[in-house]
């Protein structure tokens, strides 16, 4: 696939600034917590949280605790949804559950069953791009970047060589 400077809607730069800006928003939502767990949904996901891992550790004394999420997103019932490193509870833990851009909410509903079996305090859902086409009862908490888009158009978050970029396709 090929990507065009004109399909560019947001560059490394303005990408690493919409993560500073949702690790401060966290911080704030979350400040009186000891312990906070980011879970990035792979693959994408994982690498914003990571990178939100690195901002909150800049800016806050929070405990956070990075784990990875995989399903199946085109058939999440038929494969078994895996965390890593798999939690022995999440009971009093506050979770953000990290994707790169929310479309219809599908993966991020599929995914909230996992976090709520294991009884967390809270449970949050950052998100780099809100394309606004929900078709699950699914709402951003913290959100770089909203765009609305029709559905024969897509939003591609790539990361190579160590920069990011996000493309309308």
């Amino acid at each position: 696939m090929v990507f065009t400077k004109e399909s560019l809607i947001l560059e490394h730069q303005q990408i690493l600034q919409k993560v500073k800006r949702i690790a401060f928003e966290i911080y704030e939502q979350n400040f009186e917590e000891k312990k906070l767990v980011l879970a990035g949904i792979h693959e994408n996901g994982y690498f914003l949280a990571q990178q939100l891992e690195q901002e909150l550790k800049n800016i806050s004394p929070l405990e956070i605790q990075l784990i990875e999420v995989r399903l199946h997103k085109t058939e999440p019932l038929e494969h078994e949804i895996q965390i890593t490193p798999l939690p022995e509870s999440l009971k009093d833990t506050a979770v953000v559950l990290v994707d790169d851009v929310l479309n219809t909410g599908k993966t991020l509903a599929y995914t909230l069953r996992v976090f709520l079996e294991k009884d967390c305090k809270k449970l949050e859902i950052a998100t780099l791009i809100n394309r606004h086409h929900p078709l699950y009862p699914i709402a951003a908490t913290y959100t770089g970047y909203s765009l609305a888009t029709t559905l024969r158009e897509h939003i591609r978050v790539v990361q190579e060589n160590g920069e990011w970029g996000a493309y309308l396709i």
